[in-house]
């Protein structure tokens, strides 16, 4: 009989963390963002308090990191914008695909409560930049650069204002809930964002 493997802490220590990431996500959808405790994610996660704060400082890193868990759970090539030569078109499917999910309520509720914790949680902003932001907007500069290339976008545009231009009024629009998401307001942004950076 062979002799009986000893637990794996490293094992068990990952499956913990992903239930407190499931459990952090299933929370907000179900009782809002401002009424999860670290404890109600504990005992929906069946961990200890304390297992929690060894690898998170607060509830809002818990839940970016539990949003953050679905993006690397897609494979790298999932983030890559769609570059089929033409650039309006492939603008217009992603801002489609981005004013959708801005208006689906399973995504926008964890979401605007994720945006309350990083106006005032400066490192929880930081690690946003750092782990989100920065390489979301490293694709889509990729995708303008081969835009400007192919004569499609001024060559001297700077890239980043061309992706404040084009996002946002989508984020103004969706925080102050100043008006619809709509498809065709998606096509408008992209419209008047490549007007602005015609070559």
């Amino acid at each position: 009989m062979p002799p009986a493997r000893k637990p794996d802490p490293g094992r068990r220590s990952e499956r913990s963390r992903q239930a407190v990431l499931a459990a952090a996500r299933e929370l907000v959808a179900e009782v809002g963002y401002t009424k999860v405790t670290i404890e109600a994610i504990a005992a929906r996660a069946g961990v200890g308090k304390q297992t929690i704060y060894r690898w998170w400082p607060s509830k809002g890193a818990v839940v970016f990191d539990s949003f953050l868990a679905l993006s690397q759970e897609a494979d790298d090539d999932a983030m890559a914008l769609p570059d089929t030569g033409d650039l309006e078109a492939d603008l217009k499917t992603v801002m489609r695909a981005t004013v959708a999910e801005f208006a689906d309520p399973a995504f926008e509720a964890p979401i605007r409560a994720l945006n309350t914790e990083i106006i005032t949680d400066p490192g929880l902003a930081a690690q946003y930049r750092e782990k989100l932001a920065a390489p979301v907007d490293a694709v889509k500069k990729e995708r303008l650069r081969s835009a400007q290339r192919a004569g499609q976008l001024a060559a001297d545009a700077d890239l980043d204002l061309v992706l404040e231009v084009l996002y946002a009024p989508l984020y103004q629009r969706w925080l102050h809930r100043a008006g619809p998401l709509t498809p065709e307001y998606a096509d408008a942004l992209v419209e008047v964002t490549l007007r602005a950076f015609a070559p």
